[in-house]
């Protein structure tokens, strides 16, 4: 049975036969976390990190509704970067983190390799924690007025995608050696359907059915439909 015919559940139980109860079991939750980081952020880059002619159509139908959607995404980005590589603890709150990995791991080679690519991991996502402590999760006065604050940590796709390449370098090292096989995460990079490349296929059929009405309705020659008010 490949795992594209299994259910999360099903791969869970056996990683944690694999893996053991508790690394198996926080192993297979933070996969599904990574997964559904790469997706997000594989739609940010199909809408506004692959072409400047999407960026053009955007801009031409919806551009304060789209810049929205780019600032919306860019910051749960980082959010979701920072959620899963906090502290194990938050007061006396657990939380699902990379960090809680170490100490599971009973072999103690692969536990110091673990520990080596997750001070990667920590140290490339240190930006997305300033973003979220000093401006989305929080608002520092200094730097929402402009007081000489220090300046936010500098943030570009290049960090995303470095940050995402560490995470995902210490999941798979834990795979490698428990399951005997990795993940290509950069696969949920690639557009889904019914995801933002369907959006920029209607937009773009949009558009061209916008200009083929509007040079209708100049020409004199079109139908009621042309100048029907739409109910949307």
């Amino acid at each position: 049975m490949s795992d594209s015919s299994r259910s999360a559940e099903q791969i869970k139980i056996q990683n944690m036969a694999l893996m053991g109860d508790e690394l198996g079991e926080l192993y297979s939750a933070l996969w599904q976390q990574v997964t559904w980081l790469y997706t997000k952020w594989g739609e940010y880059l199909t809408l506004f990190g692959t072409k400047q002619s999407r960026i053009e159509l955007l801009n031409s139908t919806a551009p304060a509704f789209f810049k929205t959607v780019q600032d919306s995404l860019w910051e749960d980005v980082l959010l979701h970067i920072t959620r899963i590589t906090d502290s194990p603890k938050t007061a006396k709150k657990d939380n699902l983190s990379f960090l809680r990995l170490p100490g599971l791991i009973l072999d103690s080679k692969l536990k110091v390799t673990t520990e080596q690519l997750l001070t990667t991991a920590i140290d490339a996502s240190a930006f997305a924690r300033d973003w979220r402590n000093r401006r989305i999760a929080h608002s520092d006065l200094k730097l929402m007025l402009l007081l000489s604050a220090e300046p936010l940590a500098a943030a570009s796709r290049s960090h995303v995608q470095s940050t995402l390449s560490a995470l995902a370098a210490v999941l798979n090292c834990i795979s490698n050696s428990y399951l005997n096989s990795t993940t290509m995460f950069e696969f949920c990079l690639e557009p889904s359907p019914g995801g933002a490349l369907t959006l920029l296929h209607y937009l773009h059929d949009g558009q061209e059915a916008k200009t083929s009405r509007k040079e209708r309705v100049e020409s004199g020659i079109f139908s009621p439909e042309d100048i029907q008010k739409r109910n949307l």
